[in-house]
């Protein structure tokens, strides 16, 4: 792949008007690029594993709209049925079979949910679960852990990770304190924190919520153990344990982390992938426990766009298409491959860098530690991904421009374009640890 020096001049004009409309010239922090070199891209077109910008620029995209896009931009499958419903009419506000489908396809090869109810973000789900957890248990306080993001939820803005980290602050202006009184934080990996947290206040904790696989602060992957105590705890102190699926969810395989882990969540959350890069969310739990939203129960939560047609036809395909056999384990197969090469190279360099990875996510971590918390993170050396960064874009090759978030493969990577982007990375890699 070869060295480019790329022109930004399209994107930059559009960036400098759309400030004067947008807070930031945006509409999710990120993506002003405020911790990376130059201006935001404007990408013009998707494509497989590509994206083009406005100035003409292609990109090799491990961003995949950060993470939505397992199956890379344009599927042919997930065009066809978004077309198909769009034939039919965008929304209606009523039930439609498109979510019908969705709910025939998943239920029955889903061991760890009965019933799901879909909702326009994963923000919304994660806010709609806690409601649930506290209108089923009649408690009130929600026990968080230190740098996992669940959205901008008022009661879970604190010590959170995702954009707040890239701007070094720890909370959100305009949440009252009596709302951040509700939460209880902790750090990950303590289980003896757990333990004394539900034993002085279990009374007053309507549930524990994770997720099992931390991916908005970095990539602070857990032990099966750790999530297994947790498991254990809750059901101890008879709180409901919330898993975040949003990211993982679809992502580790077919049954997220929970699947992956073995672990049974009382309420999974989700979004992304199960939209098909539509916007979407959704949370799931027992019969039992979803016998309380309404209106079968008194917990109230509704949408206009809720379970969306369109939304539900690009979700459909894509579920479709992940039941393929054979997709996780490519999906693994190819992760595995780009990151051990591009670990190959830090290690024969002495660069003080790793590649934890799960499934097809991936991060690349300025530590040869394993960084499981979040004040594991040294953000000094966030400077090394900025160059980084700038210098990837030089060779093609898109991240999400924050150094705490992960990357995605997904099934649109050919062996081929994998191994360029691995060898643009190293040579990337070369410029940033030596500046």
């Amino acid at each position: 792949m070869e060295d480019r020096n790329i022109s930004r001049r399209q994107s930059a004009a559009l960036f400098e008007e759309a400030k004067q409309y947008f807070p930031g010239g945006v509409h999710s922090p990120v993506r002003a690029f405020k911790s990376v070199i130059g201006p935001p891209l404007f990408i013009r077109r998707g494509e497989g594993c590509r994206i083009t910008d406005v100035d003409g620029n292609r990109y090799l995209d491990f961003c995949c709209s950060w993470g939505p896009l397992i199956l890379g931009h344009g599927h042919p499958r997930v065009k066809k049925m978004i077309l198909e419903a769009v034939e039919s009419g965008t929304t209606f506000g009523t039930p439609s079979e498109w979510d019908l489908q969705v709910g025939r396809l998943l239920l029955p090869r889903h061991r760890f949910i009965e019933k799901i109810r879909f909702v326009s973000s994963g923000t919304e789900a994660v806010m709609s679960a806690l409601r649930l957890a506290r209108g089923v248990t009649g408690k009130s306080k929600v026990v968080k852990f230190e740098g996992c993001y669940h959205g901008h939820v008022d009661s879970l803005m604190v010590k959170a990770g995702s954009g707040l980290v890239t701007f070094g602050v720890s909370t959100s202006a305009g949440i009252p304190e009596a709302f951040v009184r509700e939460t209880l934080v902790l750090p990950l990996g303590d289980v003896e924190a757990l333990e004394t947290m539900l034993q002085t206040q279990g009374h007053d904790i309507a549930c524990v919520i994770i997720e099992p696989v931390p991916a908005n602060n970095g990539l602070l992957l857990q032990d099966k153990a750790y999530l297994e105590a947790v498991r254990r705890l809750c059901t101890q102190y008879n709180v409901l344990l919330i898993f975040d699926e949003v990211i993982s969810g679809f992502r580790v395989g077919f049954e997220g982390a929970a699947g992956y882990y073995d672990i049974r969540p009382d309420i999974v959350t989700y979004g992304k992938i199960i939209g098909g890069g539509m916007p979407v969310g959704a949370y799931g739990a027992s019969v039992a426990i979803m016998g309380n939203v309404a209106p079968e129960g008194p917990v109230y939560q509704a949408g206009t766009l809720s379970a969306n047609p369109v939304a539900m036809a690009a979700g459909l395909a894509t579920l479709e298409e992940l039941l393929e056999p054979g997709v996780y384990a490519s999906l693994e197969r190819k992760t595995e491959k780009f990151t051990s090469f591009v670990q190959a190279h830090c290690d024969a360099h002495g660069y003080e860098v790793s590649l934890p990875h799960i499934a097809s996510i991936f991060w690349i971590a300025f530590s040869r530690e394993r960084i499981q918390r979040a004040d594991q993170i040294d953000a000094g050396k966030m400077e090394f991904f900025k160059t980084l960064h700038f210098e990837l874009l030089q060779r093609g090759v898109y991240l999400g421009p924050s150094g705490y978030e992960v990357g995605f493969i997904s099934t649109a990577h050919g062996e081929n374009e994998l191994d360029q982007a691995a060898d643009a990375l190293c040579r990337a890699l070369d410029v940033a640890m030596s500046s």
